[in-house]
């Protein structure tokens, strides 16, 4: 069919013309909406400020001599209430805090908790900003092959593949030489089965869908708690900051996946999207240009919530001793460190929790905005009260 000839035949949307004409007050803006929600524009400073001292903190204490240096010791000066100063008789010139005053105080190994909170402070950051990412990427790409693909089943073959493959993954991570090399082999052979006799009818025949494969993973992986779930892995695996922002990350992509799949499953509808697929616009275009910018206003209020869960995840972490490893300090060590001198030094507690309450918070204050802000039916609802 001519592109031409369905370019002209389609008809004009004279509904953008009306608008125009009729309406007297301008469609409000992104930033118009959000400044009008001072509890989101709040938590939005609040997160800038948090970024600041995260970048600030990263600066002052790391390297050979750092100028913040958060596992100094210092056992003369041990549980040392806030706001004290040092006393240079008894501590030499380079063991001294910055500007000979212990701002927060120090814990019963004489460390600074001012400096310890900066560099904890980075950590939090860095894990909460790519465990989110690496869930939001999973939970697109699972949520929009879901979308996209829902009424396309799956082949005899290709579900026996992938319950091979999802079998096999733990087998071939811990198993021995044999093992892998086995595996390999059963999977060659089956490769060449359906490569070289496609007419075996169990292999042909269509049994689920795509959409219903993923979402019943997702309904599984919903079913286990996801912190013990993140608690096991992390035990299991060494530790790392790496494998906690991965742990994190791949197990909280379902609630983006499950977003995404709405979206997409609505926006299939749309006239735009028909009209694509009528001009004979390739899959790959269709999902990448025309539906995905539509779809990411979800996402992006569910991963601004989600890097709040990903810091307060890693702090029960590291409070229950499973965290990032030392000589790191984070938020969540410093926190359990004070929990036995919680009538003695009762500071080592309430700093890392307070701080810990207003991050969480902000962010969370911040997304309710962004979800506000993005959605046009909650915008034109807010304009009919008015």
């Amino acid at each position: 069919m001519n592109k031409q000839f369905l370019t002209e035949q389609m008809p004009r949307d004279f509904s953008t013309d009306a608008d125009e004409n009729d309406s007297i007050i301008p469609s409000p803006t992104f930033w118009s909406i959000l400044k009008k929600n001072k509890m989101a524009l709040m938590g939005f400073w609040i997160f800038v400020f948090f970024f600041i001292t995260a970048v600030v903190g990263l600066v002052l204490t790391y390297g050979n001599q750092p100028l913040c240096n958060p596992s100094m010791i210092r056992l003369e000066e041990a549980l040392l209430p806030p706001m004290t100063f040092s006393d240079s008789n008894i501590i030499e010139t380079g063991r001294t805090p910055p500007f000979g005053i212990y701002l927060f105080g120090t814990d019963d190994l004489g460390r600074d908790i001012f400096s310890r909170m900066l560099q904890g402070a980075w950590i939090s950051l860095t894990v909460g900003f790519v465990a989110v990412g690496i869930s939001v990427i999973i939970g697109i790409i699972m949520g929009g092959i879901a979308g996209f693909y829902s009424e396309t089943r799956i082949s005899g073959g290709m579900l026996l593949a992938c319950i091979l493959i999802l079998a096999a993954i733990p087998l071939w991570t811990t198993g021995s030489y044999a093992i892998r090399t086995g595996i390999f082999a059963i999977l060659l052979i089956l490769a060449s089965i359906k490569l070289f006799f496609k007419n075996i009818r169990s292999f042909n025949i269509r049994t689920f869908s795509i959409d219903t494969l993923i979402m019943g993973f997702v309904d599984i992986m919903l079913c286990f708690p996801s912190f013990f779930l993140i608690l096991t892995v992390v035990a299991i695996l060494p530790a790392s900051i790496y494998n906690i922002m991965a742990v994190i990350g791949v197990t909280s992509w379902m609630g983006t996946a499950r977003f995404v799949r709405a979206e997409f499953l609505s926006l299939k509808k749309q006239d735009f999207v028909t009209a694509a697929f009528a001009l004979g616009v390739g899959n790959i275009r269709i999902i990448f240009r025309h539906m995905m910018p539509n779809a990411v206003a979800p996402v992006l209020v569910s991963a601004t919530i989600g890097i709040a869960s990903a810091i307060l995840t890693e702090a029960g972490l590291s409070f229950l001793g499973f965290g990032v490893p030392p000589p790191y300090a984070t938020w969540g060590s410093i926190l359990s460190d004070g929990k036995r001198f919680i009538f003695d030094a009762p500071w080592l507690t309430f700093i890392p929790g307070f701080a810990i309450l207003i991050v969480v918070l902000c962010f969370n204050l911040f997304g309710e905005g962004l979800r506000d802000a993005l959605n046009p039916k909650l915008r034109d609802g807010k304009n009919e009260k008015r």
